[in-house]
């Protein structure tokens, strides 16, 4: 049957919905353990291995949010899938932001859709004659369905940009990042993020979009959704190209040209090795520089011009290595002398609405 030999963990608190998807899965070949709130669900994926999970959001005692982050980190290989009647856009892309790989939203009106989820989801790790593009095509088609539920919205959307910032720091445990963005509108035109990608690599990056309008958030969603896929190929040990920052940029050059926003973009993008401290930084656009900060202040790092990611007849990014030497910091920072000297005065906010200050600001890697 087409479930065949499929362990599948069903968690939702709604007890009819949840023996009608566990009975229609059974009934496809799958085998279905099933937990009625979100601790039930997680105790029980530590029992035993699952090869997909299907999750609620608004459960009680624990969220499908958080169960789903908690089995991220216990293993992040197991796909997810939400299906949920919460239709609050933040959490759309906050499922998608911790991996979960489709959002399929109540009622679903034919159980084989859900079905369909899974095939989509696990033909990333089980089928080997599917390319690579392949994958990714399904992977961008069902970002471009969550999508389309934002664009329904455009207040919705500048909620979900709003979501996806990090805080103004964030700690690994060799690293650290600090940042400040300021907008003068409710969307901010920049955009940055970062990821521990692994035991051994860091990434940092920081982007413009052009132009400067409700698109950005748009915009801001498809990039950090694209950065997850190829987190989660990373993790499944298909690809690499994250922690190659030429690669990178130039799969979002090829992704964002195809997204339909019409949307430029100048972008930085960091990898840091952390045992060696080397990092490979890949630039494209004009707008965004990096620089090496030391106690003698900034120093450009000499990348050569390239243009904007979305462009159709683009080139390449231009790219560079450098090993940093103990004090160093890494920096990404818009071209206003303003930002660059709030900087040096380590004034790290986060995003922040300032009508005094110009649209822009910085993020800043340090040991």
């Amino acid at each position: 049957m087409a479930l065949k030999d499929l362990v599948i963990l069903l968690v939702e608190d709604d007890p009819v919905f949840r023996r009608i998807v566990a009975s229609f899965l059974d009934s496809r070949g799958a085998t279905v353990i099933e937990a009625d709130d979100g601790e039930q669900g997680l105790e029980k994926f530590k029992q035993r291995a699952f090869d997909i999970v299907l999750a609620d959001l608004s459960m009680p005692i624990m969220g499908g949010l958080v169960m789903l982050k908690k089995m991220s980190e216990l293993n992040p290989r197991t796909p997810s899938i939400v299906i949920s009647g919460n239709q609050v856009m933040a959490d759309v892309v906050e499922a998608l932001r911790i991996g979960a790989s489709d959002y399929l939203v109540k009622p679903v009106s034919d159980l084989f859709l859900i079905e369909n989820a899974i095939k989509q989801c696990l033909d990333e790790r089980h089928t080997k004659d599917v390319q690579l593009e392949d994958i990714e095509e399904l992977s961008y088609q069902e970002l471009q369905d969550n999508l389309a539920l934002l664009e329904q919205n455009a207040e919705a959307a500048k909620s979900v940009q709003q979501q996806l910032f990090p805080p103004s720091q964030i700690n690994y445990l060799t690293a650290k990042i600090d940042y400040s963005l300021f907008k003068t509108d409710e969307v901010s035109a920049y955009f940055i993020d970062t990821v521990n990608v692994g035991d051994k690599h860091l990434v940092m990056y920081m982007a413009h979009f052009h132009p400067q309008d409700n698109r950005a958030a748009f915009a801001s969603v498809l990039l950090k959704s694209f950065v997850n896929q190829k987190l989660k190929l990373f993790r499944n040990g298909t690809t690499q190209a994250i922690i190659e920052p030429y690669n990178m940029l130039s799969y979002l050059n090829e992704r964002m040209s195809k997204s339909g926003l019409d949307i430029c973009i100048d972008i930085v993008y960091v990898v840091v090795e952390l045992t060696q401290y080397r990092a490979s930084i890949a630039q494209a656009g004009q707008g965004l520089r990096c620089y090496i900060r030391n106690n003698e202040g900034l120093t450009p790092l000499a990348l050569s011009d390239s243009l904007q990611l979305g462009i159709l007849d683009w080139g390449h990014p231009s790219a560079q290595f450098r090993t940093l030497l103990p004090g160093e910091q890494l920096c990404i920072s818009s071209s206003k002398p303003v930002h660059k000297q709030m900087l040096l005065d380590n004034q790290f906010h986060g995003l922040i609405y300032d009508t005094q200050t110009p649209t822009g600001g910085y993020v800043q890697l340090s040991f």
